[in-house]
């Protein structure tokens, strides 16, 4: 199979159209429909964005001999936090379910960060997120995709981070952060650690 063979089977078995799959990568329709008549090849960052999506391997795509992804058994693999921060960040958002009072508190959340070894989530010391994590530190979060119609669920124990290094990076990533946060409205700027137990991207 060709790279534009691989590439229109992949995204029927996802159920995604051409417009959609345009939309997702800011390309037009007919790019799309290009590549999957092997007239023309994708970009790397985009080889890289449609491997991700379509849950394949980049070498599965583009080598014609291959009929089936010797990187399958893989995509079973639970995600890492660099998977889950990314799958979170093409969605835009997230809901936090916490514990309070005994009963689970949801709210919609926005920014999040990864180390490549745990998530990490802003907070406010005068916000009820705060009293409920630093009470009981268990946490789920979810995300839905629009696009692609996948689902990202998270089970994870939080605790307050202190990292300088964590605190710039996110400082960097949501320079929103910077302008709400200053002087003595620092005191309440707060960061915590996710952990993650189980995570699952369907």
């Amino acid at each position: 199979m060709t790279t534009g063979e691989k590439l229109a089977a992949l995204r029927k078995r996802k159920g995604i159209t051409q417009d959609h799959l345009a939309e997702i990568l800011k390309v037009s329709r007919q790019s799309v429909s290009r590549w999957e008549l092997n007239a023309a090849f994708p970009e790397t960052e985009k080889l890289i964005r449609l491997s991700r999506l379509l849950e394949c391997s980049i070498d599965f795509l583009l080598n014609d001999e291959l009929e089936e992804d010797p990187a399958q058994g893989e995509r079973h693999r639970e995600p890492s936090a660099d998977d889950c921060f990314q799958f979170i960040r093409e969605c835009g958002y997230f809901f936090l379910a916490t514990i309070s009072a005994g009963k689970p508190h949801l709210r919609p959340m926005g920014m999040i960060y990864s180390d490549g070894k745990a998530l990490f989530l802003v907070t406010d010391k005068r916000k009820n997120v705060y009293e409920d994590l630093t009470s009981t530190p268990f946490a789920e979060l979810s995300s839905y995709n629009l696009y692609t119609r996948m689902w990202i669920r998270i089970s994870a124990r939080a605790q307050e981070e202190s990292s300088h290094e964590i605190r710039e990076a996110i400082l960097d990533l949501y320079p929103m952060i910077r302008q709400e946060y200053t002087n003595q409205d620092e005191i309440y700027f707060v960061i915590f650690r996710l952990a993650i137990e189980t995570a699952s991207i369907k």
